[in-house]
């Protein structure tokens, strides 16, 4: 049963996370060098979001999607002067390049490099994020778009700084070269940072609705379905999975959502999703949170949606909204 007792560590860090701020590493997570003079035009085709607006200094979240527009990963992309910087799942970083590669053709100017042993990612998470930047002297990044970046000193250590925690609490990810990541840790912990282990990250990412490959990313689901609203662009051309995201979106086509789901107790993923005798989804995350059991699962449209009283298992559940998702066009 994949329930886990909440440590005094980790509730000491998810408190941080909701009233002070917390550190993840997240830097087994996967970072893709992509450069050379088409890696514009190239990333535009071949995700969701609009590469061909963006400078310098600027990013966004995307979707890698099938021609059929199932999911395969969700990234956050970064613009820089000579290259762009994927942050990708953990367990989709082989799986991304492979794909990436296999698009590109003879005349393409477009080169991918593996640049996640070589450097390490960090997530500040919380309120009080800005604050801790303040005090390293990094506040100029206070209050830019979500994913602009910059450059900048956090003590003697040259950190690139993005906003966005990777969750929907606010905060920043930090990017280092990997001889620093033990450094900068120390120095974010000692500047008031609270650890957080993985373990409370996908609590986290759970109760928030972030989808994940393996769970709420497969090839069962498109980006709509899993509430990815803000990593599609609507007015962009053709790309991969572009004509099925169009026809969905323009006949209203989106047959299920995913919904948080509060539970009365543990469930195991993969549960159905029930309304009497009638399956109407599946749960496809489960947690155990301070106060609750907790779930993600894809719920049909026409069954309905927040406040849905359904049965999981042997467990009552509640549709309940969550924040990193949207259900339509923002």
């Amino acid at each position: 049963m994949p329930t886990s007792t909440i440590n005094g560590n980790d509730a000491a860090a998810l408190q941080a996370a909701r009233e002070g701020v917390a550190v993840c590493d997240r830097s087994h997570w996967g970072r893709i060098q992509v450069s050379d003079g088409d890696r514009i035009r190239f990333l535009h085709n071949q995700s969701t979001n609009d590469f061909q607006r963006l400078k310098p200094g600027q990013g966004c979240d995307t979707v890698f999607v099938t021609s059929t527009a199932r999911t395969i990963d969700l990234a956050t992309a970064y613009v820089l002067e000579d290259y762009i910087l994927l942050l990708v799942s953990p367990n989709r970083r082989e799986k991304i390049i492979k794909w990436l590669d296999q698009y590109i053709f003879f005349a393409d100017k477009v080169q991918l490099k593996d640049v996640t042993n070589e450097t390490a990612t960090f997530s500040l998470i919380g309120p009080k994020s800005d604050a801790l930047l303040d005090k390293f002297g990094a506040g100029a990044i206070i209050g830019q778009p979500y994913a602009s970046h910059q450059l900048l000193l956090l003590g003697d250590i040259e950190v690139r700084v993005a906003v966005g925690s990777g969750l929907a609490t606010q905060g920043y990810t930090l990017i280092v070269p990997a001889a620093s990541a033990e450094t900068l840790k120390n120095k974010l912990v000692e500047a008031g940072a609270v650890e957080m282990s993985d373990r409370a990250w996908e609590q986290l990412r759970i109760e928030q609705g972030r989808p994940a490959p393996e769970f709420e990313l497969t090839e069962d689901y498109n980006p709509l379905e899993a509430g990815l609203w803000h990593t599609i662009s609507f007015e962009k051309g053709c790309y991969i999975g572009q004509e099925t995201i169009a026809r969905l979106n323009t006949y209203k086509g989106v047959k299920q959502h995913l919904w948080g789901v509060r539970l009365s107790t543990p469930v195991e993923p993969g549960s159905a999703i029930a309304i009497g005798d009638e399956k109407v989804g599946k749960l496809t995350s489960y947690t155990q949170t301070e106060q609750s059991c907790f779930g993600l699962g894809y719920v049909r449209t026409k069954a309905g949606g927040e406040g849905l009283k359904v049965q999981v298992g042997d467990s009552e559940g509640e549709l309940v909204k969550v924040p990193f998702v949207t259900h339509d066009y923002p």
